[in-house]
């Protein structure tokens, strides 16, 4: 009777029109509780519900699959499916998402989004040839400089142990550059990283700093952009093929309404977040004025060399600093910045 009703299952399931629930496992390292992942597990409900429960988004939050480097081995054996990845933690798969966040680049939010206009869909289409279908970008904001000593100079990092992302070419090129010595960590490690000491320096946006509580290890923030971060949910090519052309349209028309509010969302939450900062006793502090030129000369320089190497597409960066002459040139007050 057993085998009878196996064999029964088994010819149904292979049935014209006969849907299973396909389960996509996506990982990420915002919080437990947190207001993103309420967003997505909301997101995946109304997923849920439109496709009658063909297509089901199963949400891991905190870290626990590991660091971006970990989540991308789990979907290349099959045991996750996609994620939400850094920018930097995805660019393995697809080298020109480090574009945006190279060192330095931008000096507004107005110019990355100026950029963005133009060359979103190229990156997006981009990440598709690479084997993952995305629903756009959500920016993350500026990365700044928090430490426990304030840091206005370039001396002011001289030997002083600053944190770069396990993987991140761009960053690791800026500082060679500036002939500092960072330490190289995940993300998930940072934390520990400043309790013990291993760390004295870190870069994050604002927000990262309070939703991740890095915050409440550093007295002082360095308030010059030095890189533009972003947030990429990625789903696995093939793990999208048992979905209906139907299907994936709903997906798509979900995640991407979902990504464009919390790209939105990110620019309110990151202002909220450095009032909050603000308000825990953190001081703001300006680079000297003086600096910066000596800061972009030798960032830029090493931002061309990666292009030269091929960690980035030569040819995008090109189309990236054309877009930003054309935006400064119509916007003489921001260009100086």
């Amino acid at each position: 009777m057993r085998q009878l009703l196996l064999a029964c299952c088994l010819i149904l399931g292979a049935l014209p029109g006969i849907a299973r629930a396909v389960e996509l496992k996506l990982a990420t390292i915002a919080p437990e509780g947190s207001s993103w992942m309420k967003d997505l597990r909301a997101a995946g409900k109304e997923v849920a519900d439109r496709t009658g429960g063909r297509v089901v988004l199963k949400f891991y939050g905190g870290g626990i699959q590991g660091n971006d480097k970990k989540v991308l081995r789990k979907i290349r054996i099959g045991q996750l499916q996609g994620g939400i990845f850094t920018a930097n933690g995805l660019a393995e798969r697809y080298k020109d998402l480090n574009l945006y966040g190279l060192s330095l680049l931008f000096n507004s939010q107005a110019e990355v989004d100026y950029v963005r206009s133009k060359l979103d869909a190229t990156l997006i289409a981009g990440l598709e040839e690479a084997g993952f279908v995305s629903y756009g970008f959500a920016g993350g904001g500026f990365a700044y400089l928090m430490s426990n000593k304030p840091v206005k100079r370039l001396e002011d990092l001289r030997g002083q142990k600053v944190w770069l992302p396990e993987g991140d070419e761009a960053s690791f090129a800026a500082m060679q550059a500036l002939d500092l010595s960072p330490v190289v960590l995940p993300v998930t490690d940072v934390m520990t990283g400043l309790e013990t000491g291993l760390l004295d320096i870190v870069a994050t946006p604002p927000v990262g700093a309070v939703v991740l509580q890095w915050y409440t290890k550093v007295q002082y923030v360095t308030s010059q952009p030095l890189a533009y971060t972003m947030g990429v949910l990625a789903i696995d090519k093939a793990a999208m093929a048992p979905v209906s052309a139907a299907d994936q349209a709903v997906l798509r028309e979900v995640m991407t309404k979902l990504y464009a509010r919390l790209d939105a969302q990110n620019r309110t939450d990151n202002t909220k977040a450095e009032e909050a900062l603000k308000a825990n006793g953190l001081q703001f502090v300006s680079a000297d004025a003086g600096e910066l030129p000596r800061w972009r000369g030798a960032v830029d320089a090493a931002n061309g060399q990666l292009a030269a190497r091929g960690v980035v597409s030569a040819g995008l960066l090109k189309q990236l600093q054309q877009h930003l002459a054309d935006f400064r040139a119509g916007n003489p007050a921001v260009a100086g910045r």
